[in-house]
């Protein structure tokens, strides 16, 4: 502790102690790097705890491991939201990690040189941070949701866990992506269920299938290594991802047919407090459901990288207009993979070597790291369940 400033200096400060902070930490302390983790939850893994109930990745577990410890399950099972959670939880332990959970980051700024980091009553001063965080926590809800029904259940998608939150009635769920269409196929047996928006179109090979195993290994190299931000076709999938989000995985029309699911067009607006669709239907639900993504939620950084509406300008992780800031863990960070669980240790190896380079050059972090790629911006969000770092 500075008794003079009543902070904690740290070395490198690690923001979120989800996959990305953990796989940042795990390679830093592999270098001699001393580091903090901090996280707002007050257990690791409850991230993925707070999601809906049903959950599944949707990679299988030999591609859902963390740096130096494979996921413990069957290769080609789909580990549940709670086994992930307690992965994450084991691998911290097993490691040896420095999370400090309970710890909610209010402010991130830079005085005298130093970054400090505020936290409730707590203040922490660094040479180093590492955005792992996820900059897309805040959920995406139209402005005309307020104009709903008061009597009316409304729950964005990182609110829903299961059926038992509903009252009786149909349910409207908003977002066919990978989470409107799994939540809609979750809620459609014990309620009459109708799904809004455009049909993101589908993955070849339904995960788990005979194909799927077949070709996975060379789906996976794509998402890691050909289709990044150095690839004229990575940066075109890297777009349409964004305007579009993923194709469905697990979920098939044919499956959402069977449940009886009614495919309706987008949710326009409100028409006498009930929701009102693109061809001018006004349909009387009782629930509603905004499977609708998220925004960057990038207030709390009061820094000039940060201050533009697109996000910060980085090159693959590094902040390089602001010596010794690190993200880790966004979509499409530096490829399609980067989100994933089994993807985002390449890109926390990148930024620990980079930290550790810098640390022995005794250049803070103002020294270029090898491989040094074309500036871009974050990507937008993509609503994909089990792709984002928490």
């Amino acid at each position: 502790m500075d008794g003079a400033r009543g902070s904690e200096h740290v070395e490198t400060l690690i923001i979120g102690g989800g996959q990305a902070g953990l796989a940042t930490g795990y390679h830093l302390a592999r270098r001699g790097v001393s580091f903090v983790i901090v996280d707002a939850n007050e257990r690791i893994g409850d991230a993925w705890r707070k999601r809906w109930d049903s959950l599944r990745v949707f990679t299988p577990a030999r591609y859902s491991g963390l740096p130096g410890w494979p996921f413990p399950a069957a290769a080609w099972s789909f580990p549940t939201k709670e086994e992930v959670a307690d992965y994450l939880e084991a691998y911290a332990a097993r490691f040896d990690l420095p999370v400090r959970t309970g710890v909610r980051v209010d402010a991130l700024s830079r005085e005298a040189g130093r970054y400090v980091v505020a936290a409730g009553e707590r203040r922490f001063e660094a040479e180093q941070v590492v955005v792992a965080s996820g900059a897309y926590q805040r959920p995406r809800v139209p402005a005309f949701a307020t104009e709903l029904d008061p009597g009316l259940v409304q729950l964005h998608s990182s609110e829903y866990r299961d059926p038992s939150q509903l009252r009786d009635g149909s349910v409207l769920v908003v977002g066919a992506a990978n989470s409107g269409a799994e939540i809609a196929l979750d809620v459609s047996g014990d309620h009459r269920t109708c799904l809004s928006g455009r049909h993101p179109g589908q993955e070849p090979f339904r995960p788990g299938g005979r194909w799927d195993r077949l070709l996975m290994p060379v789906v996976w190299w794509l998402a890691s290594h050909g289709l990044t931000v150095k690839t004229p076709f990575g940066r075109m999938v890297q777009r349409k991802f964004r305007d579009r989000g993923l194709p469905l995985a697990r979920v098939r029309p044919k499956d959402m047919t069977a449940a009886g699911i009614e495919r309706v067009p987008r949710t326009a607006g409100v028409r006498g407090g009930l929701p009102v669709l693109d061809d001018g239907r006004r349909l009387e639900v009782a629930n509603v459901i905004w499977c609708t993504g998220f925004v960057p939620d990038l207030a709390w950084i009061d820094l000039p990288a940060f201050a533009e509406k697109e996000g910060p300008v980085h090159d693959r992780g590094i902040v390089r207009s602001e010596p010794g800031l690190y993200l880790v863990g966004l979509v499409f960070l530096y490829a399609l993979a980067s989100s994933l669980i089994g993807g985002v240790g390449r890109d926390a190896e990148h930024i620990a070597n980079h930290i550790a380079a810098s640390r022995a050059s005794g250049g803070g972090a103002r020294r270029p790291g090898p491989g040094q790629l074309p500036q871009q911006r974050s990507a937008g969000p993509i609503d994909r369940a089990g792709t984002r770092s928490s």
